[in-house]
């Protein structure tokens, strides 16, 4: 039976073997075949504050125009929209010129819910949102109240689809059911796959043992020869999507940008395509495995274009579905020729500084590479988890690795990075959105590892990463004069501490 069957994806725990506890180096996860962690590493002795998965599902559904999210949840939930609003309405500018907020509700679930069940207010909310909306779509999203409770979603979309004009996507997000924040990525990609992708078998076919028994692929739908979809995800802006496309059409490629600021009244098209292209395989290896079973549509799931090596790579690749290698060639010679040259005024600067990047599993350890290929020396790198498709990129850094450094798989842990940081005192640090913080207060450079308004995939991508490095380089004074004034609610104690002392880990003597 495949996953789709299911009302809601597997953990990614279980599923990949996914872990989000882990010290070891960069050798030792890249030269020695290591593809997940092991049973014994995947625990925290003690551990601090993080996000769940609500907030990267909201910040892909929060995108799709015409689309109405409904948290059934407790108020408090979702909350992280208000912030993702921002990238919502400039996404939406630079694509179509229209500034619009995205619409999300919530059923802010209370005390007497709790005992006696949401499932009528759900499909109250559901009703309202049809009437006042009209929109195309209606993302329910089920966080940890219902999940505990019992409350049942799914039933509740299949009973209440009829009376609504809307299209219902039912979405788990309960956030206690996995420490692995990429399962948010499944669970939107599960509620598109099965409800725009697929439609309801004809009368008196027989049910089987899933919810969606009674589903099956759209048919009769014509192949898209030189279509190929593009995987955007939220951390995309506009501009990276371009620098994609300009080098997808250049092999004579028709692209389909999906699913980030996608229509989904349009996203059957992706069923069409000749070829399914990752972008960052953390993120789009469920959904493109289903789109091959269920579609036919061959995927490939290797590489993330960011960086000189990286992005060669993945056009190799490309072209080499549709016999376009010596076009391809040509291509990569051209734009390396002139970006090496662009490159030049910056490698002086950039040669013998180190650098320490934290970020999603795929981008930190992309963005590592390309930071090699700009002259830094990598010393360290914090992944937010780890899994078999993070095998590859580890051992290219630690073939290119001019000495063994720290590899921390940790779900943020700010304590961790504190400690590293004060061991390793990098020049330059590059962290997600929102994560410089600790850095900046020891007084070290920091830039954003991803802003949606920047470029940071392909060609393009390296030289403007580059030359803001530069300018950060350069000035420094800021962080400097934070450390000056500021202190970290961290004893000497801890920073005398083994960093990975609080890991059930065998990876815990490397620094």
């Amino acid at each position: 039976m495949s996953y789709m069957d299911l009302k809601s994806p597997p953990r990614r725990e279980e599923r990949l073997k996914a872990c989000i506890a882990h010290g070891g180096s960069v050798c030792d996860l890249g030269g020695k075949g290591k593809k997940s962690c092991l049973v014994d590493d995947g625990e925290r002795g003690f551990t601090q504050g993080s996000i769940c998965l609500l907030l990267p599902a909201l910040a892909m559904l929060n995108t799709l125009p015409d689309n109405v999210v409904l948290m059934h949840s407790a108020i408090g939930c979702g909350t992280c929209t208000h912030s993702q609003n921002a990238n919502v309405r400039f996404g939406g500018n630079v694509r179509w010129g229209k500034v619009k907020d995205g619409v999300w509700l919530s059923t802010a679930l209370n005390e007497t819910d709790v005992i006696s069940g949401g499932e009528e207010k759900l499909e109250q909310a559901i009703i309202e949102a049809d009437e006042r909306y009209h929109p195309f779509s209606i993302s329910v999203v089920s966080g940890c109240v219902p999940g505990i409770i019992g409350d049942d979603i799914d039933t509740v979309v299949k009973q209440l689809q009829p009376r609504v004009k809307a299209k219902l996507l039912p979405v788990h997000c309960e956030g206690f059911k996995t420490k692995i924040w990429a399962t948010a990525y499944d669970a939107v990609y599960h509620s598109i796959g099965r409800t725009l992708l697929e439609r309801s078998r004809v009368d008196g076919a027989e049910e089987g043992e899933g919810v969606d028994a009674g589903m099956v692929p759209y048919a009769g739908l014509e192949r898209l020869p030189r279509t190929v979809n593009l995987m955007n995800v939220s951390s995309m802006g506009r501009v990276d999507e371009l620098e994609l496309t300009r080098l997808l059409t250049a092999l004579g490629l028709e692209v389909n940008v999906f699913p980030v600021f996608a229509h989904p009244e349009g996203m059957v098209k992706a069923t069409q395509a000749a070829l399914s292209v990752s972008t960052c395989p953390t993120h789009d290896d469920y959904f493109l495995t289903y789109l091959e079973e269920r579609f036919g549509v061959p995927y490939l799931l290797k590489h993330m274009p960011i960086g000189i090596e990286n992005s060669g790579l993945w056009l190799r690749d490309v072209a080499r579905q549709f016999g376009a290698e010596e076009e391809v060639a040509a291509i990569i010679r051209k734009e390396e020729a002139e970006l090496q040259e662009a490159l030049a005024e910056f490698r002086p600067l950039f040669t013998g500084k180190t650098v320490f990047v934290s970020a999603g599993e795929f981008r930190a350890l992309a963005t590592a590479r390309l930071l090699e290929e700009l002259g830094f020396r990598v010393v360290g790198i914090r992944s937010f988890h780890h899994d078999e498709f993070a095998q590859g990129e580890y051992d290219k850094l630690a073939a290119t690795a001019q000495e063994d450094y720290p590899i921390d798989i940790a779900n943020v842990q700010p304590f961790e990075e504190v400690n590293l940081l004060k061991r390793i005192k990098p020049d330059l640090f590059l962290g997600h959105a929102n994560g410089n913080a600790t850095a900046a207060k020891l007084g070290i450079a920091t830039h954003v590892i991803y802003n949606t308004g920047l470029a940071y995939i392909g060609y393009r991508g390296a030289y403007d990463l580059a030359r803001r490095l530069a300018r950060q380089l350069k000035n420094p004074t800021y962080n400097r004069r934070l450390a000056e004034n500021l202190t970290l609610p961290y004893t000497d104690e801890w920073y005398g501490s083994h960093p990975f002392s609080y890991i059930n880990s065998r990876g815990g003597t490397t620094v």
